[in-house]
């Protein structure tokens, strides 16, 4: 039963990275119907913050039931227990802080919303799980330099998403409406600093969990954001006449 389970959570994790392959064809040759993009005209949709809240919400509670609800032997081990504790940490941020602080933000498609409800629900079991029971590391993985860069990148990803999303918030006054281009921060050298800092996080994450598991995560998670961020960085470029012409589209100096 465990070697088939094992077998699974691999299979899922490939699964995952042709999952985000297809989404960067089907994002970059159609784009995203998300944010800014959103159809006036379309039926069915929730309000931001609420979208926000009910989509990502699976990657807290199928964990917590996974560690709570089942037999969990590997938390025992600190490697174990702190990968997992990274991955939460993101998801309460992402989940119970960054939708609360949202000004305005344009509604979510119930359809999107739905699409990310089983992804979170789907990658929430694949992390927790193997992690929780499967992932094996040597006592002293934790001073390994993998897991030291790892853990680093990760929280450096972590604060500059935060820190881009607040630049983003506070582009506009309060009665102030339209578009302004950012500034600041890494936005000073991409269009999508906040989508670079995710990028680097789960890349972290993915080095100091050295797993199929974890690096599957990170290569979704940079295929969706650089779909999203050449659509941003077109839309700039468009939008605004003076918009920096040397920024890059989502990594600093290269792209």
């Amino acid at each position: 039963m465990e070697l088939a389970e094992r077998f699974l959570l691999d299979a899922l994790a490939y699964l995952e990275c042709a999952l985000g392959i297809l989404a960067f064809v089907l994002v970059s040759r159609v784009g995203s119907p998300y944010g800014r993009y959103v159809s006036q005209r379309s039926a069915w949709q929730l309000a931001a913050p609420t979208a926000w809240v009910v989509q990502e919400l699976p990657s807290l509670v199928v964990p917590l039931f996974v560690c709570t609800g089942m037999v969990a032997e590997r938390l025992r081990l600190w490697p174990n227990r702190i990968l997992l504790a990274m991955f939460l940490v993101h998801y309460v941020q992402r989940c119970l802080i960054f939708p609360f602080l949202i000004r305005g933000g344009k509604p979510t498609p119930l359809y999107l919303c739905a699409i990310a409800f089983m992804f979170c629900t789907y990658n929430g079991y694949l992390q927790s799980r193997y992690f929780s029971q499967y992932a094996v590391y040597a006592d002293d993985w934790v001073t390994d330099p993998r897991f030291l860069i790892g853990f680093v990148l990760w929280l450096i990803g972590m604060l500059i998403n935060i820190h881009s999303d607040h630049i983003l918030r506070n582009l506009r006054q309060p009665g102030e409406t339209g578009y302004k281009i950012p500034r600041g921060g890494l936005f000073e050298y991409v269009s999508a600093a906040n989508y670079f800092g995710e990028v680097v996080e789960w890349c972290g994450y993915g080095l100091a969990s050295w797993s199929v598991q974890g690096w599957a995560f990170a290569l979704f998670t940079f295929c969706v954001l650089l779909s999203r961020a050449q659509q941003h960085h077109q839309w700039y470029l468009e939008k605004f006449e003076d918009y920096p012409k040397f920024r890059k589209t989502i990594i600093p100096f290269l792209f």
